[in-house]
């Protein structure tokens, strides 16, 4: 088993340093820095055991003005590159068509608190309800 680290530039350790999650410092991470290398990493081995979501993965992407506001939600059709938002998103329907089982520990690591809310809500939704 392996545990998967999404994010367009940082690296596990860097995330400690805001988050002070023990996890990023101490394990070993696959590290996958957009939406394609994420799908085709599972896809290719298998679900990882933990992931760990990055939400902003393109410099559009990134406008801290927008950030805990409604209207950064309502751009997401029109990024030209998908977010961890949409990461996350696929892997829940992947493991719904699949019929199978969620990794067992998921965290966003993300510094935008809108799409890392996002992000968490999504996973909350399937929980509580068994879809998105």
């Amino acid at each position: 088993m392996y545990n998967l680290y999404l994010d367009d530039y940082r690296q596990p350790k860097d995330s400690f340093s805001y988050t002070y999650n023990k996890i990023y410092y101490d394990l070993e991470w696959v590290i996958v820095r957009s939406y394609d290398e994420f799908v085709k990493y599972i896809l290719e081995n298998g679900l990882p055991q933990m992931v760990s979501f990055d939400h902003d993965l393109a410099d559009e992407h990134y406008d801290p003005d927008m950030y805990g506001s409604e209207t950064y939600n309502k751009l997401y059709d029109s990024f030209e590159f998908k977010t961890g938002y949409d990461c996350a998103k696929w892997m829940i329907k992947y493991c719904m068509f699949n019929k199978i089982k969620l990794p067992a520990a998921i965290h966003v690591h993300s510094m935008n608190p809108a799409g890392k809310q996002n992000i968490k809500n999504l996973f909350d939704t399937y929980y509580k309800y068994g879809r998105i």
